[in-house]
C-alpha cells in the first residue's frame, strides 16, 4: 500500500488498539555458508524482526458503570486502555503473515498486531 502523505513526520501516525508500528531490519543477504539469497526467499520467511517505531494505546478496558443503558456515553468518560508490552525502540520477532505492509516516503514499515509478535529485545541504554 502506497500512503500518499507528503509529510515526512511519522509522529503523526496514531495506531488503533493493540497494533504495533515496525521498521523492518535489513535481511540477511547470505547463508552462514556464503550462498545469497533473493529477495523472493528473504520475504518468503515466517519470522521476521524489526525495530518498534509507534504503539498503539492498547487493549480497551470496558467501563464499570451500574446504568441499564450502557451504551450511552458520558461526556465526561474516557476510555480506558490497557498498556501493551511493547515500547518504542525495542528490537521485535514476529510473524510475517499477520504484518500489513506500508510504504511511507520510500520506506517500508510493518503494522503488526500485538499478539503476533513472538519475542522482543530491548536495550536499555540504546537511545541514550
Amino acid at each position: 500500500m502506497q500512503l500518499p502523505i507528503d509529510q515526512k513526520d511519522i509522529d503523526k501516525f496514531h495506531l488503533v488498539g493493540d497494533k504495533v508500528l515496525i521498521k523492518p531490519k535489513n535481511p540477511q543477504n547470505q547463508t552462514s555458508t556464503g550462498l545469497y539469497l533473493p529477495p523472493t526467499v528473504q520475504q518468503s520467511e515466517k519470522i521476521q524482526s524489526g525495530y518498534i517505531i509507534k504503539i498503539g494505546p492498547g487493549y480497551p478496558l470496558p467501563s464499570l458503570t451500574d446504568e441499564a443503558e450502557v451504551w450511552k456515553k458520558k461526556k465526561d468518560e474516557n476510555v480506558q486502555y490497557l498498556p501493551l508490552q511493547a515500547h518504542e525502540g525495542d528490537l521485535a520477532v514476529y510473524l510475517q503473515n499477520a504484518a500489513f505492509e506500508i510504504k511511507f516516503n520510500d520506506e517500508i514499515y510493518m503494522i503488526v498486531p500485538h499478539s503476533a509478535i513472538l519475542m522482543f529485545i530491548r536495550d536499555e541504554g540504546l537511545f541514550e
